[in-house]
């Protein structure tokens, strides 16, 4: 018998609820996936890379031109992010990006502190490189409760994740909240490992803060993205890794045993599109898809814990539905409702009931619309 690593399930909630709703014929909802056409010069860079014989291994950083343009991209942002070529690794999606950071910097034993709700791939890569998962509970509006933290923290500590713009809630952390981790983590030599795969997705003039943007704590951080959920091609699996030089180095230690290097005509498409790549464009489109989302189940018996102000998904209350757990609830409505989304008990540890489910509003209007209208009849 082969004993287990991590604490996680052996089929995570995204397959089952997926699975569920192709058995049962059901609108998908649940997992993070658009159903809508990526942009057609991104699939027309790929082509061509093929056809310009980008099909043997990159470099194990990353193709050159990536790294020059990422430098510019992230330069010319709102909040302008200082970059060079020893800052960034390109790395087989950001997931991979994530266990490699913390397969650089754990020992057997170190304490790593995971805020909850959080995505489900966190405490396995914790677990995974002997790390020791620390839950702590973000606030009923998603926030950081730092005092928490700083009762929390001591001489195990090793690492902090934070996931801005978070996934389930679409909460975005602002400078305020970076200066009080900076206060927490000056003179430790805790590293904070920042998930910010949704950078580019934010709503209602909000502003990203990447915490590499933070004078304090770029040297203590390894903040990863992903061009999956920038681009909407998620099936590429490709993200990119900020750190400074030291951390970089840490953990091209790792990666160049583990992925080593990242498909290549993939790579040379993602430097040509970001040439061309509209932030704002982009920004407006998904901001669209959420506003549509909010509009199109408005009449429906769910309220609204918090608008999004960023990312993929909108989570919605069912307390005036169904007293089920939101497990149960999420099952009955893919089977008997014929729409899947995902439960945010998920997204804890110890499946806590929330009464609420995530929906994925990154899909087709008429995907929506469809669902919406099995949701009224069902509803009747």
């Amino acid at each position: 018998m082969i004993k287990r690593k991590h604490s996680g399930s052996d089929l995570t909630i995204f397959s089952e609820m997926t699975a569920l709703a192709i058995k049962n014929n059901a609108v998908n909802l649940s997992q993070g996936f658009p159903d809508f056409e990526i942009d057609g010069r991104l699939q027309s860079f790929l082509a061509e890379a093929t056809h310009q014989n980008f099909n043997q291994y990159a470099p194990m950083p990353g193709n050159p031109l990536l790294i020059e343009n990422l430098i510019q991209f992230n330069a010319k942002r709102n909040l302008p992010i200082a970059l060079a070529p020893e800052n960034i690794t390109i790395s087989p999606g950001a997931s991979y990006g994530i266990f490699t950071a913390l397969a650089a910097i754990l020992q057997f034993g170190d304490e790593v502190i995971v805020w909850e709700p959080c995505y489900d791939s966190y405490v396995p890569s914790i677990e995974i490189n002997g790390g020791i998962p620390v839950f702590l509970s973000l606030t009923d509006d998603f926030q950081i409760d730092f005092e928490a933290l700083k009762n929390a923290i001591n001489h195990r500590t090793r690492a902090i994740i934070v996931n801005s713009p978070h996934n389930p809630s679409g909460k975005i952390l602002k400078k305020e909240d970076y200066d009080r981790l900076a206060e927490l983590l000056e003179g430790s030599q805790i590293i904070l490992i920042s998930d910010e795969v949704y950078d580019v997705l934010t709503y209602d003039h909000r502003e990203f803060y990447s915490a590499f943007n933070h004078p304090k704590l770029k040297n203590q951080s390894l903040c990863i993205f992903s061009f999956g959920k920038m681009f909407h091609a998620t099936g590429w699996k490709i993200g990119y890794v900020l750190a400074s030089e030291e951390l970089t180095a840490a953990y091209r230690r790792i990666h160049q045993y583990l992925g080593f290097s990242v498909n290549a005509p993939a790579q040379q498409a993602l430097a040509n599109f970001l040439e061309v790549f509209d932030v704002e464009e982009n920004r407006k489109f998904l901001q669209k898809k959420r506003d549509f989302f909010l509009e199109t189940f408005k009449d429906l018996p769910f309220t609204i814990r918090q608008k999004a102000e960023a990312g993929y998904f909108q989570i919605l209350g069912f307390e005036n539905i169904s007293d089920l757990s939101d497990k149960d609830f999420a099952v009955w409505l893919t089977e008997i409702g014929k729409v899947a989304s995902i439960p945010v008990s998920a997204f804890y540890q110890n499946a806590n009931d929330t009464k609420s489910v995530r929906f994925c509003f990154a899909k087709k209007e008429e995907t929506v619309l469809r669902a919406a209208e099995k949701l009224k009849d069902f509803f009747k």
